[in-house]
């Protein structure tokens, strides 16, 4: 597998997963991963819904920490088990949001939108009154302004995320129908040297790829830009390291040589 490293996952102290983290380490290890970076989900003001209390998604960091640290020492030598976090990105959660990143030994953090503007665009109400083009262009919007405002993570995670729940998805969605907004988010990342994560939870959920898209992807690489991480988004263990081959493929068409792996907030290349 051309791809070694898993840099999104979830387990049972992620609120949207039961998975036990050792369930997630055993099935890495059966696929020959030799590295794997938990990003358990911190949204800080995540809005309450029909589905449960947003603060399902505050992390109870200090008890991940601590499973995270024996299962890392039961498993040396078989597997390296990295300390990351998914940190949700809201404007008005600057503050508590970058002390919370510098407040523990993360090696990696996933900076993403799950929240637009006070709203959850996993719900049909986020695009409701407005074309699609709208609702994906106020969700790039605050992207950009995410990115712009925040210095606290590494890579931006699942970049067009939106597309995965919008009405028609990724049918008549393109980098190029948004490449005003896309160049200029993609051009403040390299800019600020953050990076971009292949995320084939798009893939894994229906889609024509991964997130974000291909176009997105060869277009950052055009512009310069040259970390990119990857991470199945897997909140089971059958869903760890899934298509990693696929993107593998499609890092390497868009021009990619190398994939990045963050150890101690430090990147460090692999060969495709």
């Amino acid at each position: 597998m051309p791809i070694t490293a898993d840099c999104h996952l979830h387990s049972l102290h992620s609120g949207d997963s039961d998975a036990p983290m050792e369930e997630m380490i055993l099935s890495g290890i059966r696929q020959g991963l030799d590295t794997m970076c938990f990003t358990e989900h911190h949204d800080i003001d995540f809005p309450d819904s029909d589905d449960g209390p947003g603060k399902a998604f505050l992390l109870n960091t200090d008890s991940y920490l601590y499973d995270l640290a024996g299962l890392k020492e039961k498993y040396e030598g078989k597997i390296n088990i990295l300390f990351g976090v998914e940190l949700g990105l809201q404007a008005e959660v600057f503050r508590p949001a970058s002390v919370y990143a510098g407040s523990f030994p993360f090696d990696f953090v996933i900076g993403s939108s799950h929240i637009c503007h006070g709203k959850d665009p996993y719900y049909p109400s986020f695009y409701e009154g407005r074309t699609e083009e709208e609702a994906y262009r106020e969700y790039f919007e605050s992207v950009l302004e995410n990115v712009r405002k925040f210095s606290c993570f590494d890579v931006y995670g699942h970049l067009d995320y939106v597309v995965r729940y919008g009405p028609n998805r990724d049918s008549e969605y393109s980098y190029e129908k948004y490449s005003d907004i896309l160049d200029k988010i993609l051009k403040e990342l390299i800019e600020r040297e953050k990076g971009l994560e292949i995320n084939t939870g798009g893939i894994k959920s229906g889609m024509l790829g991964p997130h974000p898209c291909a176009g997105i992807l060869k277009r950052y690489r055009e512009l310069g830009g040259e970390i990119v991480t990857a991470g199945s988004d897997a909140h089971s263990p059958d869903e760890v390291a899934a298509h990693f081959k696929t993107a593998a493929d499609l890092l390497t068409e868009c021009g990619f040589r190398y994939y990045t792996v963050f150890e101690k907030r430090t990147p460090s290349f692999r060969k495709l």
